[in-house]
């Protein structure tokens, strides 16, 4: 399956400004050349379609438009061997990432999300996040336990996190390769990945590895569009954030993703 971009030519451009017009955003002269007046055609679809418009008449793009019905190609997770990884994670026991990559690699084509950039996006979080590559619970520290209190007393009426006071806190405090936090969280994404509200009555099921994976997977999913937005545009800052709300391991997240975006080819 060829992807086309600006400066493709030949007859499967043609096909591709064809298809455009048909479905009512008109590329110009159907000549085979991708021009400006194709890109802006494509790109309008691709917004109307809630896709990221990046202008490239990739698989899943040629899927959308009808041109394919393949889903051939589309799933790129492949090439994210252990070797490759562990360059991503140069700190990381090797057996960790043999270990848990599978389950990571499977959450992520579970929710449709088998392409390079949601899975750098995805590793880069984990390198961030917990670079053991294990799943694991947030640790104490003075933003969530307050001096003599009691573990993560501080999120114990967390409205924000749809706590309910004591022992709340520590109930649904940071698990997982993405540090899920608070009832509110444990409750919509345990829903989501369909175990109902197992997670509110076990709330460790959250550092099961192929449940953890899930979870990563469904909060990615969930901002996938602004996060490839952010990643076209190498703001790495910006994509971080939607993800943790702030920049905490920001080094780490670049350097993975600059390390696999080199080495996964």
């Amino acid at each position: 399956m060829e992807t086309m971009k600006k400066g493709s030519k030949g007859e499967n451009v043609k096909k591709l400004q064809a298809r455009l017009k048909e479905l009512g955003f008109n590329p110009g002269i159907i000549d085979g050349s991708f021009g400006q007046g194709t890109l802006a055609a494509l790109m309008a679809f691709q917004k109307s379609s809630n896709m990221l418009a990046d202008g490239i008449a990739g698989p899943k793009t040629q899927i959308a438009l009808g041109l394919t019905d393949e889903a051939e190609g589309i799933d790129l997770l492949a090439k994210f061997t252990v070797e490759k990884v562990k360059l991503m994670f140069p700190q990381t026991p090797v057996k960790n990432i043999t270990n848990n990559l599978p389950y990571v690699l499977d959450g992520l084509r579970s929710f449709s999300l088998a392409d390079k950039p949601m899975g750098l996006m995805a590793l880069a979080t984990i390198r961030a996040e917990t670079e053991s590559f294990k799943p694991v619970d947030e640790m104490k520290s003075k933003w969530n336990t307050s001096p003599g209190g009691h573990p993560f007393d501080l999120y114990d009426n967390r409205n924000d996190l749809g706590n309910q006071g004591k022992p709340d806190g520590d109930l649904f405090k940071g698990r997982g390769f993405i540090q899920l936090t608070g009832r509110a969280n444990y409750k919509k994404y345990s829903g989501i990945i369909g175990m109902g509200d197992e997670l509110i009555a076990d709330p460790d099921l959250a550092n099961d590895p192929a449940i953890a994976a899930k979870l990563l997977s469904v909060f990615l999913k969930d901002k996938e569009i602004k996060i490839k937005e952010a990643l076209l545009e190498e703001d790495f800052k910006a994509a971080r954030k939607l993800v943790n709300g702030g920049s905490h391991g920001l080094e780490k997240f670049i350097d993975a993703y600059k390390t696999g975006n080199k080495v996964i080819t």
